[in-house]
């Protein structure tokens, strides 16, 4: 690997700032989302709620109106961690996903998404992988979605 061409995650993105400044009041965090529906449409049909948010790891929380929801909440929880995973000179899109439903939830669920990597070097595809729990700390659903990860071109 060459490392001077290596880029860490040390520095954070116009996302986790924005996320950092407006997550600390409820009006705040309402706004967020609100901006992040706009990029992606189908997040206003789950009713997210952002619970927490940090380079490798974000979790979100949405009420329980059917099954294939699921899915969505897992491919919006990969998206944000990516999102602020990666550098800033770098762009993301999810590419597929599998999900493996384990069992039917019986109340509102929330999805935990992990990116552990810090080291981004060129485009390459990164598997994602989203847990979706209940109330009771059941695990319902898990899924891993593919994130095709490139460097902007300027």
């Amino acid at each position: 690997m060459d490392w001077l061409r290596s880029t860490t995650t040390s520095a954070a993105g116009p996302t986790l700032l924005a996320w950092q400044q407006q997550s600390h009041t409820r009006l705040g965090r309402w706004r967020f989302m609100r901006a992040w529906r706009r990029r992606v449409p189908y997040v206003g049909l789950l009713e997210p709620e952002l619970i927490e948010l940090r380079a490798s790891l974000c979790r979100v929380a949405m009420p329980l109106r059917h099954t294939p929801a699921i899915g969505g909440l897992c491919e919006l929880a990969a998206g944000m961690v990516t999102e602020v995973t990666i550098p800033p000179a770098m762009q993301w899109s999810a590419r597929g996903m599998a999900i493996e439903y384990l069992r039917p939830a019986q109340s509102d669920v929330r999805a935990i998404a992990r990116l552990d990597k810090s080291e981004w070097t060129e485009a390459e595809r990164v598997g994602v992988p989203v847990s979706v729990i209940d109330a009771a700390d059941t695990e319902v659903a898990r899924a891993v979605v593919t994130m095709a990860v490139s460097v902007v071109k300027r």
